[in-house]
Parts: C-alpha cells; sequence; structure tokens
C-alpha cells in the first residue's frame, strides 16, 4: 500500500481532480493499483479513527475529506466479453476507453455526454446517458459489483442482495467498489450532433424544441442548452461571444434528416453538426470541456414545460439574464419512464424534463451562483416533482441532497442498510 501524507512527493497530484472547487486536505492518501490495496486502505482507516473517501478518474471529489483519501486512478482495467455482450471494468477507468474497447467488438455502453468521466461514480449516481430514452440508466444494466465494506472485506454484490440494490442509485456511503460488471449494447453507430441558434432566435427554439422533444421516439435522446460563450480567440467564430441555444441529439433510429427537419426549420443555424457517426465519436455530440475547473450545479426534475417555466428559464437563464449559468434542458421519459428488471435505488420516473444549471466558480464565488441558482429554482418550483443525483454539482448539504433525490421509502432503506454496512460512519464524506 502507497500510502502518502501532507508534503510528500505525489501527495498534491493524487488529491487534483478536474472540479476545482472542492477543497481536499486528507490526513493521507492512498494510491491504489489493487483491490487489495483498498482493503489494506480501509482497514488502516478503521483501525486510526479516520473516515474514507474516493478520488477516481473523471469529475473527481463531491465533497472535501480530512481523512484517508483513496486514489484509484491507477486502477485502469477494461475487459470486454464480446459474446456476453459485457464489460468488466476497474475503480479508475473513464468511458473513453470501454468506449474504444466495446466499439471494436461493434458494441456501445451506457455512457453519457462526456467520455472523460470516470465510469464507477457515474454508474452508481444512476447514469443518464446518450442513449437513456432507449435503454435506461447505466446502473439498470449493472450484473455485478466488487465492493470494499467498512469492515475492510472485499464482496462481490450481485442481483437480489441489498448492498447490490443500494450502489445502483445510491452512489457512496457504503464502501468502495474497485469493479463493476454491466451489459453492453449491439449499437456501432447513431445520428448524432448539434444544432447551435443566435441569441434572437433562442425563444422560439425553445419553444419549437419542447413541442418536437415531447412526440420524440424512444430512439432518440435529445437536449437543449444554453450557453453564453466568451469573447475569446480559442472559441469558434460562429459562436464567440454569443448566447447560444443549442440542442444536442442522439438519435438510434432511420432517416434522422427527416426527424430533425421540424427543428432545423425553428431559425437559421449558426453551426449543423448532425451526421451518422461511429458511438465512438458520441463525445463529439455535446464537446464537453476536458481542462479542470470549479464549478457548481445543481437541477429539478419537472412535471411539464409550460410558457411561464420558459420564461423563467429565459429570465435567469437567456441572453440578458445578470448571472447566466449553462442551462440544460434533458428531455426524460422513455425507457426512463419504465421500471427495470432489476431495479436500483429509485428516482423521479415520472418527471417529463429536468433543467440543470453549472456555473463556473472561483474562490468564493460559490456563494453568488447559489444565489442565482435559486431565483430559477424558485421560480420552477410550483412545477418541480424531484431532483437527479447525476446533476448535483460541487459541495452540497447531504440531508438536503438526500432527501431531494430518492424517494421516501427508499431513502429509508438506504439509511437502514448504511447502519448495516457502515455503523461507524467510515464512508461520511457522501
Amino acid at each position: 500500500m502507497n500510502l502518502l501524507r501532507p508534503g510528500q512527493a505525489g501527495y498534491a497530484d493524487e488529491i487534483t481532480g478536474f472540479q476545482t472547487a472542492v477543497a481536499t486536505a486528507p490526513a493521507a492518501v492512498v494510491a491504489a493499483e489493487s483491490a487489495e490495496d483498498v482493503v489494506a486502505a480501509v482497514r488502516y482507516a478503521a483501525g486510526h479513527g479516520l473516515s474514507v473517501a474516493v478520488q477516481a478518474t473523471g469529475h473527481g471529489l463531491t465533497a472535501g475529506t480530512d481523512g484517508v483519501l483513496i486514489s484509484t486512478r491507477r486502477m485502469t482495467g477494461v475487459e470486454i466479453d464480446p459474446g456476453a455482450r459485457t464489460a468488466r471494468v476497474e475503480a479508475g477507468a473513464r468511458w473513453e476507453a470501454v468506449i474504444e474497447a466495446a466499439g471494436e467488438h461493434g458494441l456501445a455502453p451506457l455512457s453519457g455526454s462526456s467520455p472523460d468521466v470516470g465510469v464507477v461514480g457515474y454508474t452508481l449516481s444512476g447514469g443518464f446517458g446518450l442513449m437513456a430514452r432507449r435503454y435506461g440508466r447505466a446502473a439498470d444494466h449493472v450484473r455485478a459489483l466488487d465492493v470494499v465494506t467498512a469492515d475492510g472485506e472485499l464482496r462481490r454484490a450481485e442481483p437480489g442482495s441489498d448492498l447490490f440494490w443500494a450502489l445502483r442509485g445510491g452512489r457512496d456511503g457504503f464502501g468502495v467498489v474497485t469493479a463493476i460488471e454491466f451489459a453492453l449494447l449491439p449499437v456501432r453507430e447513431l445520428y448524432g450532433g448539434s444544432l447551435t441558434f443566435d441569441s434572437a432566435d433562442v425563444p422560439a427554439v425553445l419553444r419549437a424544441w419542447r413541442t418536437w422533444s415531447a412526440a420524440a421516439p424512444d430512439t432518440l435522446t435529445t437536449s437543449l442548452a444554453l450557453i453564453q460563450y466568451p469573447d475569446l480567440p480559442m472559441v469558434p467564430a460562429p459562436v464567440r461571444g454569443r448566447h447560444v441555444a443549442q440542442v444536442r441529439i442522439a438519435y438510434l433510429g432511420e432517416n434522422g434528416d427527416d426527424v430533425v427537419a421540424p427543428l432545423r426549420a425553428a431559425a437559421p443555424a449558426l453551426a449543423d453538426t448532425l451526421r451518422t457517426m461511429p458511438f465512438t465519436e458520441s463525445g463529439s455530440i455535446a464537446a464537453e470541456p476536458r481542462q479542470p475547473h470549479g464549478y457548481h450545479g445543481t437541477n429539478a426534475t419537472v412535471s411539464q414545460l409550460n410558457d411561464a417555466m420558459l420564461d423563467a428559464v429565459l429570465e435567469h437563464a437567456g441572453p440578458g439574464a445578470a448571472a447566466p449559468p449553462v442551462l440544460i434542458i434533458d428531455r426524460l421519459g422513455g425507457a426512463l419512464a419504465r421500471t427495470p428488471e432489476t431495479p436500483g435505488v429509485g428516482w423521479d420516473s415520472s418527471a417529463e424534463f429536468v433543467v440543470r444549471a453549472l456555473s463556473v466558480v472561483d474562490g468564493d464565488g460559490v456563494a453568488d451562483v447559489r444565489r442565482a441558482h435559486a431565483k430559477l429554482f424558485d421560480a420552477l418550483a410550483p412545477w418541480t416533482t424531484g431532483r437527479l443525483l447525476p446533476f448535483v454539482y460541487g459541495e452540497h448539504a447531504p440531508e438536503e441532497v438526500a432527501e431531494s433525490v430518492f424517494p421516501a421509502a427508499d431513502l429509508r432503506r438506504l439509511r437502514e442498510l448504511k447502519q448495516r454496512y457502515d455503523a461507524g460512519n467510515v464512508f461520511r464524506a457522501g
């Protein structure tokens, strides 16, 4: 077990992640290379009365820790079984590695918009991806989990066990997942990309997308983003300095151009990247940033998307808003509204859309961001039905998050299982 303390070479590198707005100063960092290292780290923490948190690859910590931080970024193994259409992935692997390996066999995982995200954290949060309306959440396709529990034992969690249920959507607080096995889908390519519209057309595009997406087939997963691009040389000329509406599309059916024709007719596009592409290029649809930065975000699931709600979105996140976040509205429904074969922790499956806001933060700026976000979500409150765990970014009060993202019955069961598997609250970071 490679244990590092503050001031030692390598310590700073291990605690640095994509999310720079979550400060952490652990008493020790374990640079794990195997499940055995994770076992040793958990036993060390328990023996010294320290809490445990995990820094994987991808988008990193959701809360800081002063205990033991287990860094799993060296655990990057990916194994594909093309016959069984499954993948076995270690704790530090990113989606891009799985996408490439599965793609060699004409298969695809239920990955998200960014291939840079870590597989395990994304999946344990629920996993809302590019094919969600067709196949549901990534958590619903997990076959098995290897997890080190608070007693320092490496266990295999499989369908039928309480631990298997809790980890798939409950995310953390029950152990350190060292490997995960999940199903792959027979998808080689999709029709995808984005349509980007100028500031003046944002109101019309919002309404056109709402109408169009409401009738979308389950084979189509789509979102609409409002983005204020900075006026900087590295930003592409068509969007530089503009506040745009960007419709993002991942479609698994036929005749993609015919399906999106109503959107193309809504307004002239600044950019149109829609095309048939191999799934291995699906990260280009949203083209999310890969450089580390600080950010804070939240979301709300909603029962509808009426004119009053769109007016609130425009006021607080559209062109002319005082402090516009990156605002994304995702169309839900389809497979997301159906009960999976092996349910995990529940979520708001009856919602029609989720509205999410994300803002870059520096230093003490998170307080201003919280206030700006509150104005938007207060305006949406009459139609709000809940919140989704995958889109809660930065540091939030754990109790408040739990009560807003989990159904009441599931939350009671999660708390009971927490007492069974971690009565000493070793995994308290989440």
